[in-house]
Order: C-alpha cells, then structure tokens, then sequence
C-alpha cells in the first residue's frame, strides 16, 4: 500500500463551515483525504464546537475529491449499529471508493447524553465488536440481495436489510490504543486506527493487530493501518505551546479519560496540566523539520494513512507551511 497523509479535522474544535474550507485548502496544498472528529460534545469549553459528523462527511464528499471518514464514529450507545450502517452505505454510495467507516468503543462525553448506563471498559469494547459484527453483516447480506437478523448480548435486529448500497462495501477500521483490542480487530475489522504515542507502544499494537489477523486467516500486510497524531506548530515556540496549553490539553492527561463527562470537568482537569506533561504526546515546535521526523518515525512502522491535526486555530498558515514543507519529505 502507498502512504497517504490526510487532514484530520477537529469538528470539536472548528464550526462546520470552517472545516470545509479547511479541508479544501488542505487538499489544494497535498493533503490525501479528511478523518472528521464526531463528537456531542467539545473537550474543553474553548473548542466551542460539535457538530454532527455526518452531516460535514456528505458535504465534504462535494467539496473536496480524496476518502473521508469518521474518526470515530460509536455505534453502541447514542446509535444503534443498524443506523451507523445506514449512514456509512448511503455515505459510499454517495461517493465511491472514497469513504471508510471508523469505528470506536465510545467515551462518556459524547455518550452518556442519552441517559444510559455507562459501563466499564470491557463491555464498552465487547458491545463495539457485537456493533462491528451486525453492522459488517448487514454490508455483506445487503449487497447479496438478502435480510439480516440479529438477536446478541447487547442488540437486536429485526429482519431487514440496507436498500442503498454501494458497489464496493465501506471498509471497517477499529479504534484502539490498546494490545487486546487490537488483537481483536485484526480478526474481526478490516483495518486500525491509533493515535499518536510512544513509537514502541505504537509498534506493539501493530504487532499484536497482525497476529490476530494472522490467527483468523487473514493478511495483515493487505489490511489499513491507520494513525492519527496531534501536533502543534506555529511560527514561534511559544505560539506552539500557548496554542497546546488552550486548545488541546487533553492531550496532556496520561489517564484513561472515557468516564469524564462534561466539557467544564475537563476544563478543571486542564488547569492542572504542564507543558512537560505534552512530552512524548505531542510535537510542540515552530519547526517543520522536527514535525518531519516525527511523523516519518510512523511513517517507518508501516502505516498506510497519517491524519495530521494540528491543535491551534492557525489552520490556513499550518496547511500551507507544511504542505511545502513537510508532506513532499516524507519518505513513503
């Protein structure tokens, strides 16, 4: 597979107007593609944003011409998978060959909204594989002309079938950060998705996703690997860190952060947050060169598609900077 390095917009972060014009820019200036936040809900109060993602998907489906995604979308608490399902078949219907569907066990913030139980992480991670199950059966009963029922732990789904198909089902990327998890999605996905860390802790999940595909028959060098990493660069250093420490400092916390639930505890949370807590997490620096090397150090583990988000609102001056000066030297 040949690497791709597309824009990760922050639909947190940017009102939906902006990040179309933003995801156009970005593919005027060498950027492959949009990995689209969906949140209910910003981390901080001073994102200021959460539009629906779906929405912003079909409208970059016009605006702009490379893949679009959710990144990600949870089918497990304020969706049922038979609705994210129809979402993602219309969505690639709509524009073929372009969409993929990413899939997440879900985080308080954006979950708890509905009012339901909010479980530990096991059963969030359990309903998410039941969810990818029922919603990869429902592609392939759908485009072979049949119904699908579903009767498990955590759903149900009376006899139906998806009327709007595409030719091509969209592929099924999983969400993790962690090595059981992604064991799990090499048997049952079509790809990963990840974050930014550590490049050994990276490189583990990596491993660990290849031996569960090779477990289930499956090829893991054909499969999509996916990393999303958080950046903040400026003209200045100092630009660079104000713009992390106001805007992203979620990106600080190293504990698990799915049970928070409201944008103002996070923002309680964020005051105690330092700048050294951004080291290992996120590249804070003015200067391309060393965005370079971090992101070819993923480039190097065998990704196929890098979303770059850079935290600050500098969006146009970012997309232009390292459209010039950074894309054309990743080494592929």
């Amino acid at each position: 597979m040949t690497l791709t390095i597309g824009y990760a917009a922050m639909l947190e972060q940017f009102h939906p107007t902006d990040v179309l014009a933003h995801a156009a820019h970005a593919e005027a200036h060498g950027f492959s593609g949009v990995m689209a936040a969906d949140h209910y809900q910003p981390w901080v109060p001073a994102q200021g944003q959460a539009s629906f993602v779906w929405n912003v998907l079909a409208a970059l489906g016009e605006r702009t011409s490379g893949d679009i995604g959710p990144g990600v979308s949870t089918p497990t608490f304020r969706w049922h998978p038979a609705m994210v399902a129809q979402a993602s078949a219309t969505l690639a219907a709509m524009y073929p060959g372009r969409h993929w569907l990413g899939i997440g066990s879900g985080e308080a913030i954006n979950e708890h909204i509905v009012g339901g139980y909010w479980p530990e992480a096991p059963e969030r991670i359990n309903r998410m594989f039941e969810a990818v199950d029922i919603i990869g059966r429902l592609f392939s009963n759908s485009l072979a002309g049949r119904d699908y029922k579903h009767s498990g732990e955590y759903f149900k789904l009376e006899s139906t079938r998806l009327w709007t198909m595409p030719e091509v089902a969209p592929e099924i990327l999983i969400a993790t950060a962690g090595p059981v998890t992604a064991r799990r999605a090499g048997k049952h996905a079509d790809g990963l998705i990840t974050i930014g860390a550590p490049v050994d802790k990276v490189a583990t999940l990596l491993e660990r996703f290849a031996a569960g595909a090779k477990e289930a028959g499956r090829a893991p060098d054909s499969m999509t690997k996916v990393v999303r990493l958080h950046l903040s660069w400026a003209p200045t250093d100092e630009e660079a860190l104000t713009n992390a420490m106001t805007q992203w400092p979620n990106g600080a916390m190293r504990f698990p952060k799915a049970d928070i639930r409201s944008p103002f505890e996070f923002a309680q949370v964020a005051k105690m947050v330092r700048p050294e807590d951004f080291e290992g997490r996120l590249v804070i620096s003015a200067d391309p060169d060393v965005h370079l090397r971090a992101i070819q150090a993923y480039a190097d583990l065998g990704f196929d598609r890098i979303y770059l988000h850079n935290v600050g609102r500098n969006q146009t001056e970012w997309i232009e900077t390292f459209g010039r000066d950074v894309l054309p030297k990743v080494v592929h």
